[in-house]
């Protein structure tokens, strides 16, 4: 493991120059010194190692970026330049893992996937019906 040194931050700044965060060394993009806070200040455990929160936010790393990735996908098919909730539900629903992550999770102004029940459609018609449908050809009147 890399021998960390912990960083002593002064008004934004670091302190020292050879000072860094692990998720820095990582190359990460979530911060791993608020993940190990919050995971210290929920009290999940009575200690926290000092791997769980670089972990934690390599995992919600990648959660995020699949995310963003689907619904970047659903927007561009939509013919936007913007990411709504509506895209967000549309690529969390199409995705098979996803759905089943956020299987119990209401996207606000999100909406539905569009889906017609197979009953309600129109039935297609066979050959044998279409024949039966078409007219006869009418007989030429009687002369008289």
């Amino acid at each position: 493991m890399h021998q960390i040194q912990r960083c002593q931050r002064k008004k934004g700044w670091l302190k020292e120059e050879g000072c860094y965060q692990i998720s820095e060394s990582v190359g990460l993009q979530f911060p791993d010194g608020c993940i190990a806070r919050y995971l210290k200040k929920g009290r999940y455990a009575q200690r926290v190692g000092s791997g769980a929160p670089i972990y934690l936010a390599a995992v919600l790393e990648y959660l995020a970026a699949e995310v963003l990735e689907l619904a970047g996908n659903a927007t561009r098919d939509n013919k936007k330049t913007r990411i709504i909730p509506r895209h967000l539900l549309l690529a969390v629903r199409n995705d098979k893992e996803l759905g089943k992550l956020f299987a119990g999770v209401t996207i606000a102004s999100g909406g539905v996937l569009p889906n017609i029940d197979p009953v309600l459609l129109p039935k297609k018609s066979t050959a044998s019906e279409e024949k039966a449908s078409t007219p006869k050809a009418k007989k030429s009147p009687k002369k008289a």
